[in-house]
């Protein structure tokens, strides 16, 4: 048995997943927290971290630091994603999170991000039929990874919760003009990843991540984040954009009231239910056209699972 720390900083969130992993493979969680730091904020506009960003995330990693020293792992990665390759200070933050944790921050490009998100999705998901398409919609990029045993094509592209909320959502509600340019810009970069990724032959969508569980704790109507509810849940595109349009028809103020909602996700849920609807929509359409049927899952399990499973395999 190998104890692991697993650490994911993304644009919106950094997250940690303390587990033993079997020989076999099988994984048994024995810490799991999340802490919404905004580490992307502004990165879209000015290209280079926010001080008060960085003073959130350090905040945090002081904190993990206290859990790592209680459960003695034998093997930790942290892993940085989106945001953190866009930026001009990316030294600040590497040197920060080293001289908190005494790791070297691993700032991994799309096709280890796709990889890693598609080991974790698939695993919590071990039912979903093949060919699986990984939908991982992040704070400042969203990746599509296509495979069956493993990654046969993938594609990050840059449209995030976070980076089309300060791109096009300036008022609250969202004007219908806004919610236009923002859709816009999620037809744009699929274009292009439907270059890489043949999304036609999927025969399940897998979303992972907290916007996608959001979403899903949202349809269900639930009356709590429910992640035993939530894992594995089928979705229909018809329910997800009917609830994406709940969610951004409403202010701020009244998502920030509903019991599923975390209170760092109640702004960027607008742009994220938003852009995992669309994306839904185009590739609904496309696995149709092929003559095929998808079906749409949610899981749990994301890539912080599939860095502490390549953790326990190194």
């Amino acid at each position: 048995m190998t104890r692991t720390a697993a650490f994911d900083c993304g644009t919106n969130s950094l997250r940690l997943l303390i587990a033993d992993i079997d020989e076999d493979g099988t994984m048994t969680e024995v810490d799991r927290r999340m802490r919404i730091v905004r580490l992307g904020q502004g990165v879209d506009r000015t290209g280079a971290f926010h001080p008060d960003a960085l003073e959130r995330t350090f905040a945090v990693c002081d904190e993990y630091a206290e859990i790592i020293a209680q459960h003695a792992p034998q093997r930790q990665r942290f892993v940085a994603t989106s945001a953190s390759r866009d930026v001009s200070n990316r030294d600040a933050f590497v040197d920060g999170i080293r001289a908190r944790l005494g790791l070297e921050p691993e700032v991994i490009d799309g096709e280890e991000e796709a990889r890693l998100s598609f080991l974790g999705a698939t695993a919590g998901v071990p039912d979903a039929a093949a060919p699986q398409l990984v939908m991982d919609l992040g704070g400042g990029s969203t990746e599509l990874i296509l495979g069956g045993a493993g990654t046969d094509s993938a594609y990050s592209m840059n449209i995030g919760c976070v980076r089309l909320f300060e791109r096009h959502l300036a008022t609250d509600p969202p004007t219908d003009a806004q919610i236009a340019a923002l859709r816009a810009d999620v037809d744009d970069a699929f274009s292009e990843a439907a270059q890489h990724v043949d999304v036609s032959a999927a025969r399940t969508l897998v979303g992972v991540a907290g916007t996608i569980t959001t979403v899903a704790a949202a349809a269900l109507d639930l009356d709590r984040y429910d992640r035993d509810r939530i894992h594995g849940a089928s979705l229909s595109p018809a329910q997800i954009a009917q609830t994406a349009q709940r969610l951004v028809s409403m202010p701020s103020a009244q998502r920030a009231e509903l019991p599923y909602m975390h209170p760092g996700r109640v702004d960027v849920i607008a742009a994220g239910s938003l852009v995992f609807a669309r994306l839904v929509e185009l590739i609904d359409d496309a696995v149709t056209r092929a003559g095929g049927r998808l079906d749409i899952r949610v899981s749990e399990s994301d890539i912080l699972d599939g860095i502490a499973l390549g953790l326990a395999r190194t």
